[in-house]
């Protein structure tokens, strides 16, 4: 996903710090199996389901696992990296799909980005959509016990958060606005050393779905 993490090191963010397990899954992403469980906030459901019926089979994005079952199979992770010419990469595709069903979760541009008005460098998600993209700046943290939290905040126009980018008609100018979703990642170490990470995602406070993740390496996995 992102050819060293060492790229997001700023005063208030240490890569150094964290698990070395962390670090190996964000710079060899292909090398990891996903196990995913999903929980939906009652209310939330039925706009999951809007947003499943209006991306996820026409544009293969978004599909968001509306039922635990959709996950029980895992997911199918690829990992694309474009390298420039001094050797560094400048970004990479991560397409996420439902082993069981062979439906898109996610499909994205794995990046990062200096914003105007912070003073560290954010991980940049970008997810295309009909005439534009939506675009996921990411707070980098480490915590105590070495774990990277990542956060997408409510926040004002040039912060950390979730950004709607449209195309105008002539194609050559387009119009961005911040939407008002917020997330949160945890990964972590637990108490047997497996790889998990924690996905919360609000729209404004309101909780939407929480999502939970077991990573292996997939050498660990067959065997």
């Amino acid at each position: 996903m992102l050819g060293d993490l060492s790229v997001l090191a700023a005063a208030r963010f240490d890569p150094s710090k964290l698990e070395p397990a962390i670090v190996e899954f964000y710079e060899q992403t292909d090398q990891w199996r996903l196990d995913v469980w999903s929980q939906w906030c009652p209310p939330a459901w039925l706009f999951g389901w809007v947003l499943s019926a209006l991306f996820a089979r026409r544009l293969h994005q978004l599909a968001l696992p509306l039922r635990p079952l959709d996950t029980a199979f895992g997911m199918d992770s690829e990992v694309m990296s474009v390298i420039g010419d001094g050797g560094s990469q400048l970004g990479a595709m991560w397409l996420r799909r439902l082993r069981s069903n062979g439906d898109t979760v996610y499909s994205g541009w794995y990046g990062t980005a200096d914003l105007p008005i912070t003073e560290h460098r954010s991980i940049k998600v970008t997810f295309p959509l009909p005439n534009g993209s939506l675009t996921v700046f990411l707070r980098p943290e480490v915590d105590d016990d070495g774990a990277l939290v990542l956060t997408s905040p409510l926040s004002s126009f040039g912060d950390d958060g979730a950004y709607l980018v449209v195309a105008e008609r002539d194609r050559q100018t387009a119009s961005v606005r911040r939407v008002p979703l917020a997330e949160r990642f945890r990964v972590f170490l637990d108490d047997e050393g497996i790889l998990r990470t924690d996905h919360a995602l609000n729209l404004w406070t309101i909780p939407v779905i929480r999502l939970h993740y077991r990573l292996h390496r997939l050498a660990s996995w067959a065997s």
